[in-house]
């Protein structure tokens, strides 16, 4: 009797823990600003623009090799390859009791086949953009 209640108990404590996640970023570190055009920091990057040099992150653990890393102002850009938006974010606020949608009126342009790990959904990858948060589907 002492094994099964043993082996439960240590079935009870592995289950339990792996749905316990740490949110990656810390309280109050992503802010929002209530005009998007304060977001804009400098033009969009031009297509002939050098690409900037590969960073590592940890995600899950591993090191991983993305193309950028996003943090401060996010609203005007063109993100293309692997993308890490960081901590530390300023968005545009929406309105109370709406959905998130704090690219609605950015221009943030996300090129097809572009893989977005965002640390604030701790650290999910995102395959097919951020229209989740555009107000569309």
């Amino acid at each position: 009797m002492k094994v099964p209640a043993m082996l439960a108990l240590v079935l009870f404590l592995l289950l339990t823990s792996a749905c316990q996640a740490a949110d990656v970023c810390p309280e109050g570190s992503v802010t929002y600003v209530d005009d998007p055009a304060l977001l804009r920091t400098q033009a969009l990057p031009a297509s002939t623009d050098p690409k900037p040099e590969p960073s590592r992150v940890k995600i899950a653990g591993k090191e991983v090799a993305v193309d950028r890393v996003i943090t401060g102002p996010v609203c005007y850009d063109v993100w293309s390859g692997k993308i890490y938006v960081g901590c530390n974010l300023k968005l545009a606020k929406w309105k109370n009791g709406s959905k998130p949608d704090f690219f609605k009126n950015c221009n943030l342009k996300i090129e097809p086949a572009t893989v977005v790990y965002v640390a604030a959904h701790n650290d999910a990858a995102y395959y097919n953009g951020c229209s989740c948060h555009t107000g569309g589907e």
